[in-house]
């Protein structure tokens, strides 16, 4: 397993290297040029912003029996991130990132939790750099603090996924975030739903759908989700997130076509092309109710010619201004 990435310190802009385009001033500016470390002390940190925050664990990835290579996804993801426009005025903080040290996946995720919930309450929204999807469990720690404190009562879980990741196993891995989730939230009396978009008959079993029904998940299949779709499937989850006060948007990059983003452990066959995924990732973050999301499965071993950095990179962009844009007055 690689070595952990640093936190914020001496060493923290490593990845944040791009070009520089010194005649056009600010307008010129790119996320290399912008981003700031996160301070925790008091008064230490910016306004209120956009957080992205490292799991580099494919330990979860492990123990679903996949590829391994995901713990690399958070420092290639940031270099594909370096060179792109900064093209809003929100505040864009990097807190670093969380390793999995000796295969302890669940403190791994314990401490990444309890740092995007130190965020949370500064105001950032907080975007989580993977990484295996054993991240979502991990994302979902850290906003329980705001359904535990009443901050949050209604809870809306996007997930786009080819898998819908509910297994039951004797241990936690990247196939289970979601079911754990769900459980938590009931055995807490918290008002959870969770709802996959991308979902694929063939990488699914008849036991992972009976289970996905007895707890109400929403879900809409790959095969359902073309061009031609696009629109009405737009409008129907807008309305839809309108329910909630507190969303929480994943992003699973195997729910693309293989072509797209061969760099994961499980690539699709057929997949969600971008031109649909990209639309209805900005309708998620652009509600105006959005404090968490991220992006899972990032395999830089296994990537070609940095596609799926580079197409993990532009949804995370878009989620941040997304997110920014409907914040502005």
């Amino acid at each position: 397993m690689p070595g952990p990435t640093p936190p914020p310190g001496e060493d923290w802009r490593t990845p944040w290297k791009g070009r520089v385009d010194a005649a056009d001033g600010e307008a010129g500016w790119r996320w290399h040029q912008v981003v700031q470390p996160w301070s925790d002390a008091p008064g230490g940190s910016a306004a209120a912003g956009v957080a992205l925050l490292g799991l580099a664990s494919d330990e979860g990835v492990r123990r679903n029996q996949g590829r391994a290579g995901a713990a690399e996804g958070p420092l290639a993801l940031r270099r594909a991130l370096a060179s792109l426009p900064a093209a809003s005025a929100q505040p864009l903080i990097d807190a670093g990132t969380v390793p999995c040290l000796d295969g302890d996946l669940e403190a791994a995720q314990s401490r990444y939790a309890e740092r995007a919930a130190r965020l949370l309450d500064q105001g950032h929204l907080v975007i989580g750099l993977g990484g295996g999807h054993e991240i979502a469990w991990a994302s979902y720690q850290g906003l329980a603090s705001l359904l535990q404190s009443g901050r949050a009562r209604r809870l809306a879980i996007v997930n786009f996924d080819a898998h819908f990741d509910l297994r039951r196993d004797v241990q936690a891995t990247s196939g289970t975030p979601f079911l754990q989730a769900l459980e938590h939230a009931r055995a807490h009396g918290w008002d959870a739903h969770y709802r996959v978009l991308g979902v694929s008959r063939a990488a699914n079993t008849r036991a992972l759908f009976d289970t996905a029904r007895s707890l109400g998940v929403q879900w809409t299949l790959d095969e359902q989700m073309t061009l031609l779709h696009l629109e009405a499937l737009r409008a129907e989850l807008a309305q839809w997130l309108e329910g909630f006060d507190a969303v929480y948007l994943t992003v699973c990059l195997d729910v693309l076509p293989a072509a797209t983003a061969p760099g994961v452990s499980a690539p699709a066959a057929r997949g969600v092309a971008i031109e649909v995924i990209e639309p209805l990732v900005q309708t998620v973050a652009g509600c105006g109710r959005l404090r968490l999301a991220d992006v899972a499965e990032l395999n830089p071993r296994l990537d070609i010619d940095q596609r799926t950095a580079r197409t993990a990179a532009r949804l995370v962009w878009q989620v941040a201004q997304a997110h920014c844009g409907a914040r502005s007055p």
